[in-house]
């Protein structure tokens, strides 16, 4: 019988070396100049600055300094900063232990330097009030000084902390990192959301010695929050937001969010903070979804930037070592007190639509370039066979389209259509209506019996009569539905369908919500679940198709978009069906209805797609068309 095997020696358990121990931790919490960058500025805003300065080369890596006119620190507490979980920002409670979950401060001091320091060439610099001035040194964890120095901030007291050759103790890390560009890139977005969460700090960049921004700091208030989003995320969505306030069991929401026809072909202009720390959520992105769905595309993306603040021990920040992720108690409040904030602000917002609608039709009036012989009297005149006196020639057709066929009581044939250049018009004058008692004025003509045009008190408004009737016509379906309750229709034989047993327990756990939007589900065993009826308005449908659909809208989500969205496209459709066509003449009173209707109506600036219903063109706007300005 053969030997057995020798054993191998048993692994001796060892405690690692402290400066193996910072490394480690660097790599968790320090991954990328930007995430060094986060690191000290927070530290900054915790010292109270009202001025913050980040200084970068090479994208951080060769060198980036932070600098502010917080409290600062001495020497001692420089060097107490320096060692492993060395902090100022948490305090023991009476009973002598410390609360992790009740965290009010935006980090640790002395969790950021010491990791910093040990994959850097780091030098601090700090006066604390009625403290000299002293600088400390740390390469690669080891410490010189602190020493007396010059401060030279940009306050009295304050901080500035210079790292050089980030990663150089650690060169395998420096083969991972991105671009110069890429890098430069990342400082900058990390350090725009610290500075959208505070709007009262003034914040500054600089890139190998140029200016990315600067923005000063503007009051603790709703107005001053937007001028500081307005800097970040542009003009046009300071133009065109509307705030968000709401609060809901100690939760309590604000911000802004931007109208429907102000949109983006991606979410990366989305933003949430909690409690002043902007996070990363996925949550964020399905509520805000679920929040516009009614208005926009599949692949189309409102602009908000939303913050939310809670007591801290509702919400754990410790879920991510870099502080991006964040976890709810109870996520399903926040996230309804988001749908619903968002919504009653959008109703709120009634029939406005984004003023990029003007500038976006104004773009694509295109100038086109003068030929010499256009103006030549023998194209725009031509003399009679006989003689005579000269007729005009129109260079383009006359002729008008023929209107879409409807039932005659339904088409308004008018008195007298005058010429209007060519264009389907009829002028409909409108006595004793002046144009500037109505937001969206008063109907002055019908072109191509499609659209309408309405004289403001300082513009024109032009309406797609097609839209913008859809969409009356939709909201009224969704008002009548939730007096009336969905109808349902039971299903001859009940469909069962086959989940896993995860998606089965999602599908369950949701039954009442379903129930209430007209989907009746049962448990059928171990991984199925079984439809009895489903909404009357959906007809005949893929119902095992729409349930899978529901299993990934709640595992990633946690709401049920899909039989929302479904509901939306029927009803859409049937508005479409039952709406104003475009080739319809309308007469003067039908076309002054359909503008005080979208006046009262909630989101009729924009069809169920995220396009608007009307554009308007100031007088200022036709002016420069015509070089007048």
């Amino acid at each position: 019988m053969p030997d057995s095997a020798p054993l191998s020696p048993r692994p001796q358990i060892r405690q690692l070396p402290p400066d193996a121990i910072n490394r480690i931790a660097a790599g968790e919490v320090v991954e990328r100049p930007a995430a060094a960058v986060k690191e000290l500025v927070e530290n900054a805003i915790d010292a109270g600055a009202r001025s913050i300065k980040v200084t970068i080369e090479e994208g951080g890596l060769k060198r980036l300094i932070v600098e502010d006119d917080g409290c600062g620190m001495s020497g001692d507490d420089m060097l107490l900063a320096l060692e492993r979980h060395a902090t100022s920002k948490l305090r023991p409670g009476e009973d002598g232990r410390i609360d992790l979950l009740n965290i009010h401060t935006m980090g640790f001091r002395g969790e950021a330097l010491p990791s910093i320091g040990s994959v850097s060439r780091m030098t601090l610099t700090s006066r604390a009030d009625g403290e000299d001035a002293a600088e400390l040194y740390v390469e690669a964890g080891r410490i010189e000084g602190p020493k007396p120095a010059a401060f030279a901030g940009t306050g009295l007291t304050g901080t500035r902390i210079e790292v050089r050759d980030l990663f150089h103790a650690t060169p395998a890390r420096l083969k991972f990192m991105k671009t110069e560009r890429s890098e430069t890139m990342a400082v900058t977005d990390t350090l725009k959301r610290l500075a959208m969460a505070r709007a009262d700090i003034a914040f500054q960049l600089e890139s190998n010695g140029r200016s990315v921004f600067r923005y000063a700091a503007h009051p603790d208030t709703p107005e001053g929050r937007l001028e500081r989003l307005g800097a970040i995320m542009g003009r046009e969505f300071r133009e065109n937001a509307i705030e968000i306030e709401a609060d809901r069991e100690g939760v309590r929401l604000s911000g802004f969010a931007g109208l429907p026809t102000l949109n983006r072909g991606n979410a990366q202009k989305q933003y949430l903070f909690v409690n002043g720390r902007p996070v990363k959520d996925r949550m964020l992105n399905g509520v805000i979804r679920a929040a516009y769905q009614d208005f926009l595309a599949r692949d189309r993306h409102p602009m908000a930037a939303l913050f939310v603040d809670l007591d801290p021990e509702y919400v754990d920040v410790n879920v991510h070592p870099a502080k991006t992720e964040v976890r709810f108690r109870d996520a399903g409040n926040v996230r309804g007190l988001i749908i619903g904030a968002l919504r009653h602000a959008l109703a709120a917002a009634g029939h406005r639509a984004s003023t990029t609608v003007a500038s976006q039709a104004l773009g694509k009036v295109q100038a086109e370039p003068v030929q010499a012989d256009v103006f030549r009297p023998s194209t725009l005149w031509s003399d009679r066979p006989s003689g005579g006196a000269a007729q005009p020639v129109m260079p383009v057709s006359t002729q008008r389209p023929q209107p879409v066929s409807a039932p005659p009581s339904a088409l308004h044939e008018p008195a007298g259509d005058s010429y209007q250049g060519g264009l389907s018009g009829r002028v409909e004058p409108v006595q004793g209506e002046p144009a500037d008692d109505f937001p969206l004025g008063v109907a002055r003509a019908q072109l191509h019996e499609t659209y309408v045009v309405a004289q403001t008190g300082d513009g024109i408004v032009i309406v797609d009569q097609h839209a913008a009737h859809e969409r009356l016509v939709y909201e009224d379906m969704k008002r009548q539905m939730a007096e009336g309750g969905v109808k349902r229709q039971a299903l001859l034989i009940p469909d069962v369908v086959e989940l896993s047993e995860d998606e089965t327990a999602r599908i369950l756990a949701r039954t009442d919500e379903l129930a209430e939007l007209g989907l009746e589900i049962e448990p059928f065993g171990l991984g199925a679940v079984c439809v009895r009826a489903t909404p009357a308005l959906f007809g005949e449908m893929d119902v095992a198709g729409l349930v899978r659909d529901l299993a990934d809208d709640f595992a990633e989500y946690d709401a049920g978009l899909a039989l929302k969205e479904r509901f939306e496209e029927v009803m859409g459709n049937m508005a479409c069906r039952g709406s104003v066509r475009a080739g319809r003449r309308l007469n003067a009173e039908e076309m002054n209805a359909l503008l005080r209707q979208m006046e009262s109506t909630p989101h009729s600036g924009q069809c169920n797609h995220g396009r608007p219903t009307y554009v308007e063109l100031k007088l200022a706007d036709i002016e420069r068309l015509f070089g007048r300005r």
